[in-house]
């Protein structure tokens, strides 16, 4: 482990389910570090049990984020090594770190991120759907406005989506999304990620609803992008614009001609001829 003057912050991914995701260097600096700032501690004691750690805990999640933030920058200031874990997979992504992380970097504390599992990232690699470009918006609002107002920007965002959802909710979610994306928009809902029951529920929104009645566990949503939106932004660069977009994603001239002509809908043989000496 580093040592400096002051603390360490590390963020340390834990298991989504199955526990053999942890990694070596999870369990090192678990090992080895003074203070484990645990989201839930009742949860995180059953993985500690589990690989043989004994380490003092303490509570740090949404509800004590603020205060909790303060006893841990005086306990970093005066030279504790401190692991920050979720219930389950990277800290801070829709789980507590971020206010933490802020304040200690404007403290000048030394954060460093222990990789691992993450749920969103496990689920879009499996899903089929575009990985080139996505966007997470984690769970959404709960609030019926702000919910209607973040559907309705999902609805013309082009690349893949990520959502989080809770299985009670998930059918409504997908009843809200039928009602205001395209029902045969594609999507990919991702259960139980490394658990026994893992599964993949592939097909347009309206196919999957009626599988969704009886489903438990956590779920992530995946949602292919607005292609028709892309399509018609694309068209409304230059031919030169056009060309670069695709050159960018790494593919070659035969390739970015045949894609150009399919966006446009003009045939191959008019855009070649623009490009010949490209």
């Amino acid at each position: 482990m580093e040592q400096n003057k002051e603390g360490i912050l590390y963020l340390v991914a834990t298991p989504i389910g199955n526990l053999d995701d942890i990694t070596l260097r999870a369990i090192k600096i678990l090992k080895e570090v003074d203070l484990i700032a645990a989201e839930d501690t009742r949860h995180t004691i059953k993985l500690l049990n589990h690989l043989e750690i004994s380490k003092p805990m303490i509570s740090y999640h949404r509800h004590n984020e603020e205060f909790r933030c303060e006893y841990l920058i005086k306990e970093l200031k005066e030279g504790k090594n401190i692991a920050l874990v979720s219930d389950a997979g990277t800290p801070g992504i829709s789980d507590p770190g971020e206010e933490i992380v802020k304040e200690s970097i404007k403290q000048n504390i030394k954060i460093i991120p222990i990789p691992g599992p993450c749920a969103m990232i496990n689920a879009l690699i499996a899903s089929g759907i575009s990985t080139k470009e996505f966007c997470f918006y984690g769970f959404l609002p709960l609030n019926k406005k702000n919910r209607r107002e973040k559907l309705e920007e999902i609805k013309n965002v082009n690349k893949t989506i990520i959502l989080y959802e809770a299985p009670h909710k998930i059918k409504n979610t997908l009843e809200d999304l039928k009602n205001i994306l395209d029902e045969n928009r594609k999507v990919v809902l991702a259960r139980e990620i490394t658990k026994i029951h893992e599964e993949f529920i592939r097909g347009s929104i309206n196919e999957i609803l009626p599988k969704v009645d009886e489903l438990k566990g956590e779920m992530v949503l995946i949602i292919q992008g607005n292609y028709k939106k892309q399509e018609n932004d694309l068209c409304n660069l230059t031919i030169d614009e056009h060309y670069i977009y695709y050159e960018k994603q790494g593919l070659d001239k035969k390739e970015i001609i045949k894609k150009i002509a399919q966006d446009r809908n003009v045939k191959k043989n008019e855009i070649y001829q623009l490009f010949i000496n490209k």
